[in-house]
């Protein structure tokens, strides 16, 4: 009996130490494991701080606000300016056309007014031909009836001038077909006369620079 006590009593004793060294165990495993732990995991009991993107944000609300409002001023200040040009275009297109008018209407005048002054430094012709045309009737005196047509005609080529009419000179002069129109050619005997104009039979004029009336005239060959 006494035997069976001490064997039971060595058992529990046994047990005990066991029972100790797993609590042990677990306390060190524990222990390792804690100095394991990441730091990344111990940061989760710490107070999560604001960071500085979200602290800027109203800043940069702000700044987008301040652009926004100086790109709807510098659109508007276009828009201002553009009308301006629009208006200052469209003056000018309207001061444009009534000078055009305007002109138009001068270069009418004029012609109007240079065919009437024409007509009216031709009008004292007139009359000196119709004098002469009654003392042809009143005079049988060739002499006096030359001399008043040769009058007429010297009066009548001074008007002309005037008006920047002048003669083409042709006679003997070399042929040009700028100035001389061609009728006929004729043989010469005279060497100097080839190619020359030997006869005109149509006067022609400048008016001013330009040909308005080209010489009818005969070439010699």
């Amino acid at each position: 009996m006494t035997k069976r006590k001490h064997t039971e009593g060595k058992k529990e004793t046994e047990l005990q130490k066991e029972t100790s060294t797993e609590n042990s165990n677990i306390t060190e495993k524990e222990k390792t494991e804690m100095k394991e732990q990441p730091a990344g995991e111990a940061v989760e009991t710490t107070i999560e701080q604001p960071a500085p993107e979200a602290i800027a944000m109203p800043e940069k609300a702000e700044e987008v606000t301040v652009a926004e409002e100086e790109a709807k001023a510098r659109e508007a200040e276009l828009l201002e300016q553009v009308a301006k040009w629009k208006d200052d275009y469209l003056r000018l297109m309207a001061e444009f056309d009534n000078y055009r008018k305007r002109i138009l209407k001068e270069k009418i005048d004029l012609t109007k007014s240079a065919g009437e002054k024409i007509i009216i430094g031709l009008l004292p012709i007139v009359d000196d031909f119709e004098r002469a045309l009654k003392s042809f009737e009143n005079s049988p005196d060739c002499k006096t009836m030359k001399e008043g047509i040769e009058l007429i005609y010297n009066k009548f080529v001074d008007f002309l001038k005037q008006q920047g009419i002048r003669e083409i000179d042709a006679l003997n002069s070399e042929f040009n077909v700028d100035l001389h129109e061609a009728v006929n050619k004729v043989a010469v005997e005279d060497e100097t006369l080839k190619g020359k104009v030997i006869e005109v039979l149509q006067k022609g004029y400048f008016l001013n620079d330009k040909v308005i009336r080209f010489s009818k005239v005969i070439v010699g060959e």
